[in-house]
């Protein structure tokens, strides 16, 4: 139920700054207020309380982003708390901030490797991305987990690539375990 309200939220959001031509504005926005949110789990938490009326909420609200965001964000903003959907504002922004960046054609990639990876060897794989997929551009996050012995994995969206060492040893002795040795 909270994919499908953040989905229908979102996209709600998403087609407002198609029209109104204001994506650029609208992501760095969200992007602001997921920061915002996500450092002040009080605000939350208010939102959420069950002793305040939904017009001192949307009051809240409107005095705290006022003159930080623009009009269609307080709006858009007082709309889910008016809607009781408070619960679900972190997943609605980051439902928009996904929906955005697929529309701009900008990939986010999670490269897990063995060793920190140099400056010419991320851009290498930055490059490689690109060349390979339907994105212009991706956001690199970079790990390191020494466990992988060696390779990397690879995650964009819901694809995965494992080239690490450790999924070819166990690949090895699954095929390993499956031979069944001839007696004498």
């Amino acid at each position: 139920m909270a994919k499908l309200v953040a989905k229908t939220y979102g996209e709600a959001l998403f087609e407002l700054a198609v029209s109104e031509n204001k994506i650029d504005v609208l992501l760095s926005e969200a992007t602001g207020l997921i920061t915002v949110f996500d450092e002040n789990e009080e605000l939350l938490k208010l939102l959420n309380h069950p002793k305040i009326t939904k017009d001192e909420k949307v009051q809240v609200m409107e005095d705290i982003f006022k003159n930080n965001v623009s009009d269609d964000m307080v709006g858009f903003l007082t709309l889910i708390v008016k809607k009781d959907r408070n619960n679900d504002m972190l997943d609605i922004l980051n439902y928009f901030v996904s929906k955005v960046k697929e529309y701009k054609k900008i990939g986010i990639a999670h490269i897990t490797t063995a060793v920190d990876m140099s400056d010419s060897q991320k851009k290498a794989v930055e490059d490689k991305l690109i060349s390979t997929t339907n994105y212009q551009s991706f956001e690199m996050n970079y790990s390191v987990d020494s466990s992988l012995i060696g390779g990397m994995i690879i995650r964009v969206g819901d694809r995965v690539i494992d080239s690490t060492i450790k999924s070819k040893i166990n690949e090895l002795s699954k095929s390993l375990n499956n031979i069944q040795l001839s007696q004498k």
